[in-house]
């Protein structure tokens, strides 16, 4: 019996080869499957189930592509509200047989209606489990978010917390396989690693140490999460299947493409290459950072031309973006220089210091804003007093608050999302951004206090 896992970086996605007995299966595959067909190959199996622990919010199911290459049956939880028409139906109690594995059916809804967890048996040991598959249900350190029904939220985190019920009851042995690892939107609280077991999880994850359902609810209900418009797009996607794989390999641009017109220039090279040179109306979104904010900022059907440092840079950040339904890539092109040839002067962006803020802030500024666009937990656990706050998801609300020709100093924790955010405003017509380098931790590491 052999269990891959495979991570997707950036989406911090985890999936699963099974094989045993010539026999193989995969539980929540991405959409770029080469690497799935290769272990099979590799291990001289037949690919016959795919398994989907819930329909993803955040990525593109390669479920269906699995399907057409291999006929492998795809099997998904029910959801009688939101049915996935590409798989067959499967429900609690139901096994399935590979080779000596063993894969039987839990109902774990919470996260999503059509929430699933499958429980893994060696046929030679069949009196306890050893792993089970978790989806988004339970995490190696916390547990599925469940806002995704606001109309039933407690009914969901209610849900949820009969669920984890289900999970504890497996066994302190039983490895934990979730679908998601630290770093991914699914969760907040993630440990940063990616092996566990119930027994652990038992005595160490937070919400697995609230033994009254209605005090899990209320933290449930509590949470606050972010939901990328993308996931709207995600949900479709997955509700009906995608049977178009990813594009060929991406093109580097003609001359005829340095003009964008409507294109979206999406600048991938990082932080220090944008501020040092960039074509202007361009978004800057360095390539480790794409899953998490591209879908706030680019349109799903749109045009995009990458620029990159080079094409290895450029494949990976037209990867990411593929995975999450953007396949509007026309081409990339290596670093500014033939932007600069053909569309002439490259716009800048300035970077302050600790003290240049603490200076403004003492001087009280008329018209200068402090713009904090950390997430809403961080900017709570502490901020610089007479900041504006606003997440970076919602720069556009924030620039219906703000005057364009006033100047801005974009903060965050480091100065990494404060130049997406600066780039983003700069598009809607704020000619006087600049970033604070090295932000919150800059702050605090000079001994400044914050607020709370």
């Amino acid at each position: 019996m052999q269990l891959v896992k495979i991570k997707t970086p950036g989406l911090a996605h985890l999936s699963y080869f099974l094989s045993s007995g010539g026999e193989a299966a995969i539980i929540d595959p991405r959409r770029d499957i080469d690497v799935y067909l290769e272990l099979a190959r590799a291990e001289g199996a037949v690919i016959k189930h795919v398994f989907e622990t819930h329909r993803n919010e955040d990525l593109i199911s390669g479920a269906p592509l699995v399907q057409q290459v291999t006929g492998a049956e795809i099997w998904h939880g029910p959801d009688p509200q939101q049915p996935v028409t590409y798989a067959r139906q499967t429900s609690e109690g139901q096994a399935f047989d590979l080779g000596e594995a063993r894969l039987t059916v839990l109902e774990t809804p919470g996260h999503t209606d059509d929430s699933l967890s499958f429980v893994l048996y060696d046929k030679d040991f069949e009196d306890s489990p050893i792993g089970v598959f978790t989806g988004d249900a339970l995490f190696i350190g916390d547990v599925g978010r469940t806002d995704f029904y606001p109309d039933r939220k407690r009914e969901v985190a209610g849900l949820l917390f009969d669920s984890l019920q289900k999970l504890v009851a497996l066994g302190d042995q039983c490895l934990v396989y979730p679908a998601h690892g630290a770093g991914s939107v699914c969760g907040s609280g993630m440990a940063d690693r990616e092996f566990s077991s119930i027994g652990h999880e038992r005595r160490n994850n937070p919400r697995l140490q609230i033994a009254d359902r209605d005090i899990f609810i209320n933290a449930k209900v509590a949470e606050h999460h972010y939901k990328p418009p993308y996931f709207e797009h995600m949900e479709r996607c997955n509700t009906v299947g995608t049977r178009t794989p990813p594009p060929a390999p991406l093109p580097c641009a003609p001359p005829t493409m340095l003009d964008p017109g409507e294109r979206i220039c999406l600048d991938v090279r990082g932080v220090f290459d944008f501020a040092g040179g960039h074509r202007r109306d361009s978004v800057c979104i360095p390539h480790d950072m794409i899953a998490a904010f591209a879908g706030w900022f680019l349109p799903i059907d749109g045009s995009i031309l990458l620029i990159a440092r080079d094409a290895d840079q450029a494949l990976a950040a037209a990867t990411t973006l593929r995975r999450i339904g953007f396949d509007g890539i026309e081409g990339y092109v290596s670093s500014v220089m033939p932007l600069a040839v053909s569309n002439g002067p490259l716009d800048t962006l300035d970077f302050t210091d600790t003290e240049t803020i603490a200076a403004r802030l003492d001087r009280s500024q008329n018209g200068w804003t402090l713009l904090d666009v950390r997430a809403k937990e961080e900017y709570e656990s502490g901020h610089i007093k007479g900041s504006h706050h606003r997440y970076i998801g919602e720069l556009s609300d924030a620039a219906q608050d703000l005057d364009p020709d006033q100047p801005v100093s974009v903060m965050c924790s480091t100065g990494a999302r404060a130049t997406i955010a600066a780039s983003i405003l700069r598009r809607q017509g704020f000619n006087k951004v600049d970033v604070y380098l090295g932000s919150m931790k800059a702050w605090t590491s000079a001994g400044n206090k914050v607020s709370v």
